[in-house]
């Protein structure tokens, strides 16, 4: 063959390198490194045509593509920027994925000119000290022809070996006391056999042991094998050639690592889960133990220091994960916090932004280790003496540092450092958008609080219990509400509703909807009306908020020639190390407040009569227990949600049984579960008399999961009835005369009730409205006392005109009345009925 031993030992190796369909440099090896200075981290994956330093002619491409072979003098760019001139040899060969391959050879000038030796001489050399593996077999798998490539991966000389099977040269090595024979001669020998019977021509990719002995590294290897025919087709041979892709393959093994991280790590919007996926992620493919440390602004959704850190900062360990069951490797636990000395390659790399390789032998490491007696402990024991420290940075700001080590016998090498930097980094932004979540989501809990009633009033028409729970969802809390209003004659409004979806957005329209309900009640508004006059509302509102939007895009558009321009130039900000381009908004983001709209269920209850009267704009019925255990869904009208418009809402009116539960919810409650509402029916069947709290309690453990993926609001009634002893009533006739009988009536009652202190207030309030009444509206007109925590006086007219104080001259007689009984009472006002109107006062009996 001639072999190594005809080189010249100062003579350049051959440079070798191998491009793809696509154009791409999918090998290169130690003497292309050597001709041109590129490392194969620069090259492989790269077009080879920024290799050229001039572009070949299209004659000479149309003669390789025509001849599928080439040779010639081409013009190169070295790695420093100057051209040279190379004479290279060319030729196609199939890839193991079916696309063809163009593989490149630049052999040393040698001493004789070339084109001195003829084509038989020159051949020859191709196949002795070709870089790829070559070999020739009969059809019984006899090795005829094997080139020095082929003789170094199987581990035997040629002239050992020809006219030998390769099962036996294993043979002859195993009664010697050598291994079995290797996967990669074990997969050789069957598909050899194969190609011979069937004239199929294979490609396939192996592994074999790296030709240094003893390392345990191997090479990856993409092997053709095609049968060698005469002209009338008969087969004589097989023909194997095979190619050093260990690069190409590492590049691949890295990309699929890194797609596997893009799926498997941010599955959720939680700071430690994210944490504790890198390290699962890492843990064993390339590290035996990795740990997680995090700032504590970071795991509360504070904002973490922008760019590098530089000295001793502590740090909470959040994730830890090991080859060994049980970590017993950490030397802090999970939630304690470690302090890093500026010395340490930790503290190195958040004050440099960068990843930092250090292990044993390395004076910082040692220090640090030594430092820690746990850790020293740690490291001794387990072996450990290759560390990578990587920071924790996204978007221009530091959150923490991940560090790999191993102790297996490999030590980290610098496409480990590469990959675990592109991990940390993409993990980084999955911790940063964590960390926003939990910002956003503690702002928007703690605004949904205070939007909801603090404290419910004390009102005599019923007992109430209630509870919200926030929903888990990623996409933020949503706009659930409820609400208990007093109204005037003691009566008292029930309000769940619900804004659909989630977010701050969401959180915002339900405090201005419940502000919305709240004036809406003061007006003593039947709930039919209420709800459409709500709905208006909710119209406008998206209304507004579209126009806003409107501009918003608007104004997006005159600025996307400058964005255009700048990412034409390189200047789109991206999360580091990933290439990604910086677009996270809060996960509420998409949902604007012009799709707005919101579900409502608005019920009046009066203790008086016992008369519930009941709307809604869409959300589910409410649930009605009598005192015996019977659960019934009220058949209340579904009217449209709020923002649909232009549709009317129907109102249901029924009397409850004093101690009746009125329940009340969102949808979150019976939609967490299939069959919650059947499961409502029976929770409820069993706690017609026990306390609310209980009961709302036992609803919520019966219905929902440990954490809702949606917001649940739930509101449960008592019913009370005042007693018929507590209310007087008298029917008035239209004459001046009887506002002397109404004040001596009410003087008489306010005696029997032992309110003697209220009379002389009381007779002047009845004087007033009862005269007005007499003088401004119409029959029927009736007065009404009612004795609860207020003494509340009504007076009811067949008018629908509402009276209004007007300022009085001062020699006028009149238009003093209702200035007077705003002076002397703590609140009054006035409330259409389907009769007419009512117009009363109340006067606090004691403080509340």
């Amino acid at each position: 063959m001639g072999g190594d031993g005809e080189r010249n030992p100062v003579q350049p190796p051959d440079a070798v390198a191998a491009v793809d369909a696509h154009g791409l440099v999918t090998a290169w090896n130690p003497g292309a490194r050597h001709l041109l200075g590129y490392t194969p981290s620069e090259v492989l994956g790269r077009p080879a045509s920024l290799l050229l330093a001039a572009d070949p002619t299209p004659a000479a491409l149309r003669r390789a593509v025509a001849s599928q072979s080439w040779s010639g003098r081409v013009a190169l760019r070295h790695h420093d920027g100057h051209p040279l001139e190379a004479d290279l040899r060319a030729w196609s060969a199939p890839a193991a994925d079916g696309q063809s391959q163009w593989f490149l050879v630049h052999s040393p000038a040698p001493s004789r000119a070339v084109g001195a030796y003829d084509d038989a001489q020159l051949l020859e050399w191709a196949f002795a000290r070709s870089p790829l593996t070559m070999a020739v077999y009969d059809v019984d798998g006899r090795i005829l022809r094997m080139n020095a490539a082929t003789c170094r991966l199987l581990g035997f000389d040629e002239q050992q070996v020809l006219g030998h099977a390769v099962e036996d040269l294993y043979g002859d090595a195993r009664e010697e006391g050598a291994p079995s024979v290797p996967a990669s001669a074990q997969r050789l020998i069957e598909t050899m056999r194969s190609v011979a019977r069937t004239g199929q021509e294979v490609r396939y990719e192996v592994a074999a042991p790296a030709a240094e002995a003893g390392t345990g590294k191997v090479t990856w290897w993409a092997v053709t094998m095609s049968p060698v025919t005469d002209p009338d087709g008969r087969i004589h041979g097989v023909f194997t050639a095979g190619c050093d892709i260990t690069g190409q393959y590492e590049a691949r093994q890295r990309l699929a690592v890194l797609n596997e991280v893009n799926a498997r790590i941010g599955a959720t919007l939680d700071v430690s889960r994210t944490a504790d996926e890198l390290a699962d992620m890492a843990v064993p493919r390339l590290a035996d133990f990795v740990s997680v440390d995090l700032l504590d602004s970071v795991l509360h959704g504070g904002d973490p220091f922008p760019g590098p850190v530089v000295g001793t900062i502590t740090l909470r360990r959040v994730a830890h994960r090991s080859a060994t069951e049980g970590t017993p490797e950490a030397a802090v636990k999970l939630g304690a916090v470690d302090i890093y000395p500026d010395y340490s390659p930790p503290a190195r790399s958040l004050a440099s932004g960068r990843p930092v390789l250090s292990g044993k032998g390395d004076d910082d490491f040692d220090r640090w280790t030594r430092s820690h007696p746990d850790r020293a402990a740690r490291v001794r024991d387990y072996g450990f003496h290759s560390v990578m420290s990587i920071p924790v940075r996204a978007r221009g700001t530091t959150l923490g540092v991940a560090v790999f080590a191993r102790r297996r016998p490999e030590p980290f090498a610098p496409d480990d450092l590469l990959l675990a930097g592109e991990m940390v980094a993409r993990a980084a932004v999955c911790v940063d958008n964590a960390r926003r979540y939990t910002r956003e989501r503690a702002t928007a809990l703690s605004l949904q609080r205070s939007l909801l009633p603090r404290q419910l009033p004390q009102q005599p028409a019923v007992e109430v219990a209630t509870r919200y729970l926030p929903g888990s969802t990623q996409a933020g809390f949503g706009g659930d509400w409820f609400d208990v209003i007093p109204l005037s004659g003691a009566r008292v409004a029930l309000v769940v509703g619900d804004v659909v979806g989630h977010g701050l957005q969401a959180t915002a329209a339900m405090g201005r909807l419940r502000i919305a309900v709240r004036t809406l009640a003061d007006v003593d508004l039947a709930p039919d009306e209420l709800l459409t006059q709500l709905d208006d509302l909710v119209i406008r509102l998206a209304a507004e908020s579209n126009s806003a939007a409107g501009d918003s895009r608007e104004e997006s558009r005159e600025r996307g020639w400058d964005e255009s321009r700048d990412e034409e130039d390189g200047q789109v900000e991206t999360a580091e190390g990933t290439g990604i381009p910086e677009v996270l908004e809060t996960p509420e983001a998409e949902e604007t407040a012009g799709d707005m709209a919101a579900t409502c269920l608005y019920a009046v209850y009066d203790p008086v009569t016992r008369h519930c009267t009941i709307a809604r704009a869409g959300g589910p019925v409410p649930a009605l227990v009598r005192r015996d255990g019977t659960v019934r869904l009220l058949d209340v009208p579904a009217g449209p949600r709020l923002g649909v418009g232009g549709l009317p809402f129907e109102v249901t009116e029924l009397e409850l049984p004093e101690g009746s539960l009125l329940a009340l919810f969102t949808d979150g409650l019976i939609n967490a579960r299939p069959g919650n509402l059947d499961t409502l029916r029976r929770v409820l069947s069993h706690h017609p008399g026990r306390d609310l709290e209980d009961t709302c309690d036992t609803v919520l453990e019966r219905l929902l999961p440990g954490l809702p993926t949606d917001d649940v609001a739930l509101l449960i009634a008592r019913t009370r009835a005042l007693d018929v002893d507590r209310i007087a009533t008298w029917d008035l006739d239209k004459e001046p005369s009887v506002v002397a009988d109404a004040r001596k009536v009410t003087s008489d009652q306010l005696a029997r009730w032992g309110l003697d202190d209220l009379t002389f207030t009381t007779e002047l309030v009845v004087s007033e409205l009862v005269t007005n009444a007499i003088r401004h509206a119409a029959a029927p007109i009736r007065l009404r006392l009612i004795q609860d925590q207020c003494l509340i006086c009504e007076v009811a007219d067949g008018s629908n005109a509402a009276p209004h104080p007007r300022r009085a001259r001062t020699f006028d007689e009149g238009g003093r009345g209702l200035l007077l009984v705003g002076q002397l009472t703590d609140r009054w006002g006035t409330r259409q009925t389907s009769t007419g109107k009512i117009v009363w006062a109340e006067q606090c009996v004691s403080p509340v």
